[in-house]
């Protein structure tokens, strides 16, 4: 039974020493911590944003508890005008912050950040969280009402915006609609024209086809009456006749010329015809 208590005992006692061991190895981290800090203040004051940003950083790495550190490197950044950064560290800080004024500082600024992205929505959510915890901070009542009324007036911005890109968007419809029917209205009338010419020129070809038909009859026409009033040769008067030229023959040369051929003719077809009869065989007709 003794040892059974002694060993109880030997175990609570190493339990809390390693509890004392361990709480002792905190203390000296929130220790060291805060010395970063400190430190980290000072390099800001001394407007060295680089050793500062270098010593809070190592300052959050050595304690979790320390929300000062987070806090005021998201200053840093707020005036740096990085503000994505510094949401993320006043963030951290509102969270790990168990203190009412600690989380109400964090939650403020995080509203203050959201001011300066024109995140008006965000920064009513933030300075109303701040508000929970210190309800009497009029510098956070005067930032949330001045949050509704940006929002608000953003809102109604975004809303005539949207009316208005409604109502382009409809007059542009409008319009195509418009201009479609033009086009087609131009179509239609470019295809009529186009027609119409077709006709004309067809009409046109038609016309001169006609007038060439009515000047060749007009021409053969002259032909004719040309033809008739022209005399004839053996009409004219004597003393119109052109006289025989020199080596040529006369009129009546030519006439015996054409007597003497005829004859000649005339009598090389009768010896043609006296052989065609000799030559025909007679024919025998037979009484049956």
């Amino acid at each position: 039974m003794k040892k059974i208590a002694f060993i109880l005992f030997f175990v609570a006692f190493i339990s809390f020493a390693q509890e004392g061991q361990e709480e002792k190895l905190k203390e000296k981290a929130r220790i060291e911590s805060t010395n970063l800090t400190w430190e980290a203040n000072k390099d800001l004051a001394e407007d060295d944003f680089v050793a500062a940003e270098v010593d809070y950083r190592k300052a959050i790495s050595k304690s979790d508890e320390n929300t000062v550190a987070p806090y005021n490197l998201g200053n840093a950044y707020y005036n740096k005008e990085s503000y994505a950064e510094a949401f993320g560290r006043f963030k951290q800080a509102g969270e790990k912050a168990t203190a009412k004024e600690e989380k109400h500082k964090a939650y403020h600024n995080m509203g203050n950040v959201f001011m300066k992205q024109k995140e008006y929505e965000k920064a009513v959510e933030a300075y109303k969280e701040a508000l929970r915890n210190n309800p009497k901070d009029e510098e956070t009542r005067y930032n949330l009402a001045l949050a509704k009324e940006l929002l608000k007036k953003q809102q109604d911005e975004q809303q005539k915006n949207d009316e208005n890109k409604d109502n382009k968007d409809n007059k542009d419809q409008k319009d195509d609609k418009d201009q479609d029917q033009k086009n087609d209205g131009d179509n239609k009338e470019d295809q009529k024209n186009k027609d119409d010419s077709d006709k004309k020129d067809q009409e046109d070809k038609g016309d001169k086809e006609d007038e060439k038909k009515e000047d060749n009859k007009e021409g053969e026409g002259d032909e004719k009456k040309e033809e008739q009033k022209k005399p004839e040769q053996g009409d004219k008067p004597q003393e119109q006749q052109q006289q025989p030229r020199p080596n040529q023959l006369s009129k009546q040369q030519i006439q015996n010329l054409l007597e003497a051929m005829q004859n000649e003719e005339k009598k090389v077809q009768e010896k043609i015809d006296a052989k065609k009869v000799k030559g025909a065989k007679v024919k025998n007709e037979k009484d049956w």
